[in-house]
């Protein structure tokens, strides 16, 4: 994409393009036209129109001069080839230009990527029209820590790769940029985000096409998959405080990969703003050409899989449509105990009935001594009680273990087998549960991550979900349908159904 431009290639605002365009409504003004506007005339560029909007809306401000984006940042959900990428390297420039000082960390994943954009970003700033404006001596360094392009007034654009520890011990940064974002784990934005902390700017922009089931089997696409979750709520608990904006087809099953089939070129025009003003037919044959058919759905129109829309172990009507209220259960076959990194203890219990079991969560505590003595309570020596190997639960039952109880720790080996059993059986119809909404949620909120060593863990799809009633739930089925049946001791349906009191109801 040419550096400058007489007039807009494009001039069709973001609205129109994207399919989805989510823009908080407190927006009072933008600092675009004291950032970037007075800049790009002398540096040659002029942005398409919806490059100029995503900018508008990333430096929108509230009435008390806060960003409106300041806690979720700029979401690009944006195929190959449009132009996303020079559209936010020109805003950088200009942003860096007439503001002193301003650290930007643009960081991808892999390390050839960031070569890649370093070299585009250098051909830009080297243009006669702004190299004046560069650092006297090497104002682009491509080795070293010091990699990127350097200003005379002290601005810097640093690009280098997270797989390589790229983008952490920073401090007083001003704008992040996650290339690459459906490579990035939530784990991974702790430090690097919390660098913007004393930043009057402090604006973040996550910018990928959609992640491939490698990616979301892995768990690496966590940080964008949020996002686009959070944006895309229809019921928001909460307002979405930033900005998302994904470029796919409106009937996105209806699209062929198939570049000789009718429609191809027109269902590109609606997701690629570039296409036909600054890209050629040629540019996008060599993508298609070398793609899988499932990639060219991703990275060329940007349409998510529907795992990623929906990447729940159990789609929630699914789930919903197992519960039941069985009268009478006897006694349990079996609980399972999973500890939380919070500190909750979830105890879920099973009973069996020939190849199908029913569950519900019998406790919620951040006790381990009322969670101890709920066990010694309810459970016999002859019900198996299956627990974490590590933490909290991992005491629970080495107490019991001590009293005589029928503990043991819920193996690596036994979670990947009791993983596929409670799934199988759900799927089956097999599976009957309460209807308790903390089950519900952690449910909904878990994921499946393949393992090297063959099955797959339940991971959570976002920081904001508890899974622990669902690890405790996959426990106490596979104790319950991997032993013996218990012979019962009559005891009335209501044993081992405790309500969790205290606890919080759903998840926030």
């Amino acid at each position: 994409m040419p550096a400058g431009s007489a007039s807009r290639a494009n001039p069709a605002p973001l609205v129109d393009l994207a399919r989805h365009c989510v823009i908080p409504d407190d927006i009072a003004f933008t600092r675009y036209d004291e950032l970037i506007a007075p800049e790009l005339a002398g540096m040659g560029v002029t942005l398409d129109r919806w490059q100029e909007d995503i900018w508008y809306a990333a430096l929108g401000v509230r009435e008390d001069g806060t960003l409106a984006c300041d806690v979720m940042g700029v979401t690009l959900s944006i195929s190959r080839q449009c132009g996303k990428t020079w559209g936010i390297m020109a805003g950088l420039i200009a942003i860096c230009l007439s503001r002193p000082g301003t650290l930007v960390i643009w960081s991808s994943h892999h390390d050839r990527t960031s070569s890649e954009t370093l070299t585009k970003i250098a051909g830009i700033v080297e243009k006669p029209a702004i190299r004046p404006k560069m650092r006297a001596q090497h104002p682009v360094v491509m080795t070293d820590d010091s990699r990127g392009v350097h200003f005379e007034n002290g601005s810097r654009i640093l690009f280098g790769a997270r797989a390589s520890g790229f983008g952490r011990g920073f401090s007083e940064v001003d704008v992040q940029v996650y290339d690459e974002c459906q490579n990035l784990v939530e784990s991974a934005l702790t430090d690097m985000l919390a660098a913007m902390n004393v930043s009057d700017l402090g604006l973040a922009f996550f910018m990928g096409t959609p992640p491939r089931p490698k990616d979301v089997a892995l768990g690496v696409h966590e940080a964008f998959k949020r996002r686009r979750d959070r944006a895309l709520e229809e019921k928001k608990r909460r307002p979405f405080k930033g900005v998302y904006a994904e470029m796919s087809p409106r009937a996105p099953d209806a699209v062929s990969t198939d570049i000789d089939a009718p429609g191809f070129w027109g269902n590109l025009s609606d997701v690629n703003p570039a296409y036909g003003f600054r890209v050629g037919k040629s540019a996008i044959e060599r993508l298609v050409e070398n793609m899988s058919p499932d990639d060219v759905r991703r990275e060329v129109f940007g349409i998510w899989d529907k795992t990623n829309e929906s990447s729940a172990v159990m789609q929630r009507d699914a789930w919903n449509a197992l519960a039941a209220d069985p009268a009478e259960l006897g006694a349990p076959a079996s609980f399972g105990v999973n500890a939380t990194r919070s500190g909750w203890i979830w105890i879920v219990a099973c009973w069996r009935g020939d190849d199908a079991a029913h569950v519900e969560i019998a406790l919620g505590t951040q006790s381990e001594s009322e969670a101890t003595s709920f066990l010694t309570r309810h459970a016999t020596r002859r019900v198996l009680v299956k627990h974490d190997s590590t933490g909290a639960a991992k005491t629970v039952g080495e107490k019991l273990k001590q009293l005589g109880y029928g503990a043991s720790a819920y193996t690596q080996n036994e979670v990947g087998a009791g993983n596929a059993l409670w799934l199988g059986m759900a799927e089956g119809g097999r599976l009957s549960h309460g209807g308790q909404q903390e089950l519900s949620d952690a449910i909904r909120g878990s994921r499946r991550q393949d393992r090297k060593s063959g099955g797959w863990t339940l991971m959570p799809r976002s920081d904001s979900f508890d899974i622990g009633p669902a690890i405790a739930m996959s426990a106490a089925v596979y104790a319950a349908m991997t032993s013996r049946a218990p012979t019962g001791t009559g005891r009335s349906a209501s044993t081992g159904r405790v309500a969790s009191t205290g606890r919080r109801a759903g998840v926030t």
